[in-house]
């Protein structure tokens, strides 16, 4: 069973092969509401707003404290590069997204649900296999026309995040550079342990550039493929494992 409601401003789709789970539909999905209820920037009575207008830190709820606490994390495991504070304002949603999705998944799995597929917004965690017993298939789309795959992977228990120009446009930046775009890159992929990996370091990767496979190369359990303005894609070493030669 297949479903996708608009979510936090984006199509999350969940598919469970599994018998008898139509009920885990609506928890994820309320599940998905709560998040955007509380991190949502667009919101002006989220937390997060209420934060950037300047609620104190001794009213803030564990939860966002503990993600807020990954960010800074994040910060410093990619050398800056992955900053959530642009113009005195919190922005967390470059390490929500892939966060929510990974605990969705924690949440089927403790419900002994072991197939399925999450995505939000082009942020994916898979487990088991798909409706054929074959490891799930995930296409890589053209940050410059979002109906073409150029790329496909298959994933068994792995999350996989694209951080690119697509929909949204030039909306990552350099930290160090906050005014200059980004440059040559269109996308950055990067496949990690789970999506909670993969979306954190591939907002980072983005963020810097051309060298941001390189970073992606020497991260430990990550892998990477990047495409650039002359339609050129680089990747990391190990993403060929991912290729399917069928």
């Amino acid at each position: 069973m297949k479903q996708t409601k608009l979510i936090m401003g984006m199509p999350i789709t969940v598919e469970i092969v599994n018998k008898n789970t139509a009920k885990h539909f609506a928890t994820l999905f309320d599940y998905f509401r709560a998040v955007d209820a509380r991190y949502s920037t667009y919101k002006k009575d989220s937390e997060i707003s209420l934060i950037n207008d300047g609620l104190t830190e001794a009213e803030w709820s564990t939860e966002m404290k503990s993600v807020l606490e990954l960010c800074e994390q994040t910060r410093k495991d990619t050398n800056g590069y992955f900053n959530i504070t642009h113009h005195g304002k919190r922005d967390p949603s470059g390490l929500v997204k892939g966060w929510a999705v990974a605990n969705a998944a924690d949440m089927l799995l403790k419900n002994k649900v072991t197939d399925f597929y999450i995505e939000a917004g082009g942020d994916i965690q898979v487990h088991g296999t798909d409706a054929r017993h074959h490891p799930w298939t995930i296409g890589i789309r053209s940050p410059f026309n979002i109906e073409e795959i150029i790329k496909t992977i298959r994933v068994s228990s792995e999350g996989v995040a694209t951080s690119g120009t697509y929909i949204r446009g030039q909306h990552i930046y350099n930290p160090f550079r906050p005014e200059s775009t980004i440059g040559r890159v269109r996308s950055v992929t990067v496949i990690g342990p789970n999506v909670y990996e993969a979306d954190r370091f591939a907002t980072a990767a983005f963020a810097m550039g051309e060298q941001g496979i390189g970073f992606i190369e020497s991260t430990p359990s990550l892998e990477g493929y990047m495409v650039t303005d002359d339609k050129v894609a680089t990747y990391t070493s190990g993403f060929e494992r991912y290729v399917p030669n069928d």
